[in-house]
């Protein structure tokens, strides 16, 4: 299951509470005070892994706790201070404060880490408080307590090439025939229902990595469908392949535009990102003139425009190398 939103509450641990003593030595009267301080509380870090793509593991677990400092001990023992407490998360996850939205982090790249909740300091004890003319305090502290805090997680895929388009439009078999990925593939509307992250490998030395989005349609950005639950995924990409369908019968340039409007109103950022335009299922074309619609609107708006078959494979490795081209930024869009 993709999970891509949580939300948890994570708390640092408490410091240690100061000690009262004296000490008791044979031949040693009046010792004087002898109390150590208490450890400090364990600090709260989340950290990025490659191991892992979804939140799901914060669907169930939801409260984490570090270790809390051990109290101090006579003879100026210091407690043991607690352990630091790591939480795991996926490569492209961002950090928020639940109660006031600010963004704590974004969590990039393997083994990155952030300190979300910071551990008490341990508190005082009585030898600490010896002075010339008070040489047997009674005083102590206790330990200040950890941090404590709601976060909201949220991931954003961490992807080159980001495919989409309406549904059916032929992203999944796209992604299927150029990369290792395996999503489900079927001739009904919504198949792809969580993202797919798939590695296209060019050449020996080259590759880089494809999203498979689910498909969206008119008012996505307002939750309409599978609605912008998914369009954040889209956001960190580098290049946009706008996939249109023409084996369907009617006007493939309205459809094209309906699909562009709704990422410019979900974000204009997201809108300016590089295009590349794919005419699928020309191996089914029903209207070449309409394909041919599409391919001079393409060049009047300056857009690349490649006509695909996944399945019988025309026009792939034109799309492969336009990708590493554009990613190398060797080709101008």
């Amino acid at each position: 299951m993709f999970i891509d939103y949580a939300k948890i509450h994570v708390k640092a641990g408490d410091g240690g509470t100061g000690c009262v003593a004296f000490r008791r030595e044979k031949y040693v009267p009046k010792g004087g005070p002898s109390g150590g301080d208490g450890g400090k509380g364990g600090d709260v870090y989340l950290i990025a892994t490659k191991s892992l793509n979804t939140l799901m593991d914060f669907k169930f677990k939801k409260i984490f706790k570090a270790q809390r400092g051990k109290h101090g001990e006579g003879s100026n023992r210091t407690g043991k201070s607690g352990e630091d407490l790591y939480i795991k998360v996926p490569v492209g996850t961002i950090v928020k404060d639940a109660s006031t939205g600010e963004i704590i982090g974004d969590l990039i790249e393997d083994g990155q880490k952030i300190l979300v909740a910071k551990g008490g300091k341990g508190g005082r004890g009585n030898a600490r408080f010896a002075t010339s003319t008070h040489q047997t305090p009674r005083e102590f502290e206790y330990g200040e307590e950890g941090e404590e805090k709601d976060l909201i997680l949220e991931l954003k895929l961490l992807a080159d090439v980001a495919l989409v388009g309406y549904p059916n439009a032929g992203k999944s078999t796209l992604i299927s025939r150029i990369s290792a990925a395996k999503p489900k593939i079927a001739d009904y509307p919504f198949t792809t229902l969580n993202p797919h992250l798939g590695v296209v490998k060019v050449d020996e030395f080259t590759s880089f990595v494809v999203a498979d989005i689910p498909g969206l349609i008119e008012g996505a950005h307002m939750g309409h469908g599978l609605g912008d639950k998914f369009l954040r995924h889209i956001e960190r990409c580098k290049i946009i392949a706008h996939l249109v369908d023409l084996s369907i019968e009617g006007n493939s340039i309205e459809r094209f535009e309906k699909i562009e409007e709704e990422l410019k109103l979900y974000s204009e950022k997201l809108h300016n990102k590089p295009r590349i335009v794919l005419g699928t299922k020309i191996d089914a074309v029903s209207s070449p003139e309409e394909a041919e619609k599409l391919k001079n609107y393409c060049l009047d708006k300056n857009l690349p425009f490649l006509e695909i078959s996944s399945v019988n494979g025309t026009g792939l490795k034109e799309f492969i190398y336009l990708c590493k081209e554009m990613l190398e930024g060797r080709k101008d869009v």
